[in-house]
């Protein structure tokens, strides 16, 4: 029988940092509201740009709102095929091809100088690269812990990704100005390339035989690292209901999230207009965001491992909900205090729901195919996009994004109902039958 292991393994944080690392990359995503915030301008719409962005057009809301929505549904379709390679081939080779997908496709955007090369550099190839690289980090880290730590590892890995706009914002902002959109987008994509190749080899699965630390002797003996004693297989899992109340719950969590994050620089500029160093730097929001969407990953994922999943996804949208219904109030006011602290929230929230959701598949479906499992689940991420562009659409009709605003928060109150009334799923007798059979 194995013995009790209670110190986890120097290389199981060095896989989770590096997983950071990744994910750091990967998040431009969230950095996009300062590109919209250039390239938008309802005037001057279809004319072309001059200056150091010559051959640009300026677009409407709803257009700059495409390239991003876009990205989103690409990225969340990618993290099935993902999660196969990932499953397959191990994290390296899905990390390493998702970074450089990526910055492929912000070389070609930048090359294209066209709604076209936005549609088809940042929307079809960034999503594609974010998608497979997104799906290999995650996975491999949590094979290293037990249920115990699974929240706060899935926060840590994925905080990167939400923490990438705390950089990438005014690095952006500060390419932007100085070598025009066309620079900055080729230049993030070359760096990215270089810092994903190399964070993406230093991640990797346990050895044979490995077993969570802190675990029985009796738990280790049978290599367990699980809530469920099953691993669900996709096929498996898709005949249960709780998987499609997961799919719900991520899109529920996922659409104020987007909402606000295709938004922030421009929701700062418009509250900000009697302040001049917000409103010519609203690219300080978007940084602020993603330092809250980073910390939201890590403490929802501690808290989550304490009180529970449900209890913290419940708490984390309850309050969200109320800050997005206070919004149009906050802005109408023009309180930059408030409005940073509503924005927070949502962007918390947005961002504790991305711990949550891989913490609870692995949860209900176990680890061992955890990562073509979450692709699957992940596709609610990606439904999510339909409240950002839904929002574009709203501002270029009423001028405002109120109406959005509560759209948003009454879906969170739906989601809210929804994980009070999920639990874990149990394995069919005739699943672990099979199981047992498989086995002998």
């Amino acid at each position: 029988m194995a013995a009790e292991i209670s110190k986890v393994p120097a290389r199981a944080w060095v896989v989770t940092f590096a997983g950071t690392a990744v994910n750091l990359c990967l998040g431009i995503l969230y950095a996009w509201s300062v590109w919209a915030k250039a390239l938008i301008n309802e005037k001057s719409a279809g004319k072309v740009m001059t200056g150091m962005n010559e051959g640009w057009t300026f677009l409407t809301n709803a257009q700059a709102a495409t390239p991003f929505s876009l990205c989103v549904m690409v990225f969340a379709l990618f993290m099935i095929p993902g999660g196969r390679i990932q499953d397959k081939f191990g994290p390296k080779v899905g990390a390493t091809m998702g970074g450089l997908f990526l910055a492929a496709g912000c070389i070609i955007a930048g090359l294209m100088k066209s709604y076209t090369g936005l549609i088809v550099g940042f929307g079809v190839l960034g999503g594609i690269g974010m998608g497979i690289g997104y799906a290999a980090p995650t996975p491999a880290a949590l094979k290293w812990f037990g249920p115990h730590k699974r929240g706060l590892i899935a926060g840590l890995v994925v905080g990167g990704y939400g923490g990438a706009a705390l950089y990438i914002s005014p690095l952006a902002q500060n390419l932007i100005d100085r070598f025009g959109i066309s620079g900055s987008f080729i230049a993030l994509g070359a760096l990215f390339a270089v810092v994903v190749v190399i964070a993406g080899q230093l991640l990797s699965w346990p050895p044979a035989g490995y077993v969570c630390p802190g675990q029985s002797a009796k738990a280790a003996s049978k290599n367990k690292c699980e809530m469920t004693a099953h691993d669900w297989k996709a096929g498996e899992m898709a005949k249960t209901w709780q998987f499609y109340a997961l799919v719900v719950l991520f899109i529920g969590s996922t659409q104020s999230g987007l909402m606000i994050i295709a938004n922030a620089a421009k929701i700062l500029s418009e509250t900000a207009k009697g302040v001049p160093f917000f409103a010519s730097n609203a690219w300080i929001i978007v940084s602020f965001g993603g330092l809250i969407n980073a910390l939201g990953r890590v403490g929802t994922g501690t808290y989550s491992d304490k009180i529970g999943r449900s209890n913290a996804y419940t708490i984390n949208c309850l309050i969200s909900a109320v800050c997005l219904f206070a919004l149009p109030s906050i802005i109408a006011t023009k309180s930059i205090f408030l409005l940073f602290l509503a924005i927070g929230i949502a962007y918390w929230q947005y961002g504790g729901g991305l711990a949550l959701l891989p913490a609870f598949t692995a949860d209900f479906y176990g680890s061992k195919n955890l990562g073509f499992n979450y692709g699957l689940v992940f596709l609610g991420w990606g439904f999510g996009f339909f409240m950002a562009r839904l929002a574009g659409t709203i501002k270029d009709l009423t001028g405002s994004l109120d109406y959005a605003f509560y759209l948003s928060g009454a879906v969170l109150l739906l989601a809210v109902l929804l994980v009070r009334i999920t639990d874990r799923s149990k394995p069919a007798p005739e699943i672990l039958q099979k199981n047992v059979y498989e086995t002998t």
